[in-house]
């Protein structure tokens, strides 16, 4: 059985809950456990806190994916030849391999005219999985956005060169846009990973010849099964092919031929409307229970999302690990919020965000047991033992008023006896 062979497009969200089930989903695709992954760091390898980001990554993928993956290391083009091979070689050995956030335009540079675009080239082509989100999903197309330096510094729209791991891969001439229903603008229009619609337009005039925008929304998987032939789309939102401004929109569920995406782009060009269940036959992801050809549900429904979500929650905050349980938190407010976004009015809907209010108010309790002064926690235990022992000692028993004290003592409880009775601390 020939290696699958996959490229999966992460909008954002690659290390959420909303997502940890496509991670899951592409590792069974490999076949029996051990299967040897790595996360690339290059994308933020400039940022201080870059051994935080991977030391998250890991936990990530050890607790919500439930596989350990190592960290093909490749900060700078300017480290020794040693880091370089060991990066190298950690990208050629794993069956799986994922980059993400940080700045496109910065990975450009330092994976240009070296060996590491060749070794995900060899992934695709030879087998295994590639998964690039965010910022890394940028680099994948014949062109790249430059994000910081557009949306934080203010320059004029530009493309830079891409990897293009997607056009031998594939056969798609296209700009990668994660991010692309992105929503964090509030009152501006922060879509297309940052561009809104004015600059995206600008963009897309001085496109290369034959190619298109391909955006995937937040929280939201393209996978490409090179093997196959397919394209599959999991997830909160949808994969959209656009055009000079007119837009094909592939939903959560949908599941067709990757050469459409190119048809749709084709139609587009044309000035055609695209119908894409009519056209290109939509059908339900496995497991959603639709009929062959009929409109597919979402592959994860919100009722769904809010079950796994409200899971981590309860799991991370039974063990004391609030960052996770606040990061459920965010992401359950993040599949409201794209559901809204969307028109979604249902009992899910009302569901969903009651128990969002629900945990919001059970992290309220948690933290306000953590603030509470700890005597009031046990003082109603102390408080018995200690009458015990003053009935020992009313009664001369003192050997066990002496171990009453001694295994108070022990446990962190300080018993001084005075005249009026005997009174305790807490060391």
């Amino acid at each position: 059985m020939n290696e699958p062979r996959i490229l999966a497009i992460m909008g954002s969200g690659e290390t959420a809950p909303t997502m940890a089930r496509v991670h899951r989903a592409l590792f069974e695709r490999l076949g029996a456990e051990p299967v040897p992954a790595a996360i690339i760091d290059t994308p933020y390898g400039f940022q201080e806190n870059a051994d935080e980001l991977s030391a998250r990554t890991v936990e990530f993928f050890a607790t919500s994916v439930g596989r350990p993956v190592a960290v093909a290391s490749y900060r700078s083009r300017d480290v020794d030849a040693v880091t370089l091979a060991t990066a190298v070689a950690r990208i050629r050995e794993a069956r799986y391999v994922m980059a993400g956030p940080g700045s496109p335009s910065y990975a450009l540079r330092q994976w240009a005219d070296g060996p590491i675009p060749d070794a995900l080239a060899a992934k695709l082509a030879d087998g295994g999985v590639v998964t690039f989100a965010s910022a890394a999903a940028l680099t994948l197309g014949v062109v790249t956005i430059p994000v910081y330096e557009v949306y934080k510094v203010g320059e004029e729209p530009r493309w830079l060169e891409g990897l293009d791991l997607l056009g031998p891969a594939t056969g798609l001439r296209a700009a990668v846009v994660p991010h692309y229903d992105n929503a964090e603008g509030g009152t501006h229009d922060t879509r297309f990973c940052y561009l809104g619609e004015r600059r995206l337009r600008v963009l897309e005039a001085v496109l290369p010849a034959g190619a298109f925008v391909l955006g995937v929304d937040s929280h939201t998987a393209l996978v490409l099964d090179l093997e196959a032939g397919l394209a599959s789309v999991a997830g909160l939102g949808g994969a959209t092919v656009r055009v000079g401004g007119r837009s094909a929109v592939f939903p959560a569920g949908s599941e067709i031929a990757i050469e459409a995406l190119a048809a749709a782009a084709g139609e587009l060009a044309e000035g055609h409307a695209v119908d894409v269940e009519r056209e290109f036959g939509r059908s339900p992801g496995p497991g959603s229970g639709g009929a062959p050809g009929a409109p597919p549900r979402p592959a994860a429904p919100l009722r769904d999302a809010m079950a796994d979500l409200e899971g981590v929650f309860v799991e991370a905050l039974g063990r004391g690990d609030t960052r996770t349980a606040v990061g459920a938190l965010l992401d359950l407010d993040s599949a409201i919020s794209a559901r809204i976004r969307h028109g979604e009015d249902s009992p899910d809907l009302d569901s969903a965000s009651a128990t969002f209010r629900a945990l919001i108010a059970r992290l309220g309790e948690r933290a306000e047991a953590g603030v509470r002064d700890p005597r009031d926690a046990v003082a109603p235990f102390v408080e018995a033992l200690l009458e015990l022992r003053g009935r020992a000692r009313a009664a001369r028993d003192w050997a066990t008023a002496d171990v009453v004290r001694d295994r108070l003592a022990a446990a962190g409880v300080e018993v001084r006896d005075e005249a009026e009775g005997s009174t305790w601390s807490l060391r």
